[in-house]
């Protein structure tokens, strides 16, 4: 079942909100909220909507706590809000 685009960028803003200024979250987190049972079918949705995000200026994603693109970036990142 596919999730769509506006549910994932909803729900990565409400987690974020939840976790509070200056927290991350995991990309991981999202899909789990939205499908804990096959959230790794959702991962790429997640990345997608997480980069449309970015081009809004509503988020910002970092690796290692660099800013990241995440349509390139390898390995675990973080989303945050915007600072």
């Amino acid at each position: 079942m596919e999730i769509e685009a506006p549910t994932v960028r909803r729900r990565i803003l409400e987690l974020l909100a939840q976790r509070g200024e200056d927290k991350t979250i995991c990309p991981s987190e999202v899909a789990r909220a939205l499908d804990p049972q096959n959230f790794r079918a959702h991962m790429s949705s997640v990345r997608s909507a997480a980069h449309t995000l970015v081009e809004e200026e509503r988020i910002e994603v970092t690796q290692g706590g660099a800013v990241v693109d995440i349509r390139t970036a390898r390995g675990p990142v973080r989303l945050g809000l915007r600072r």
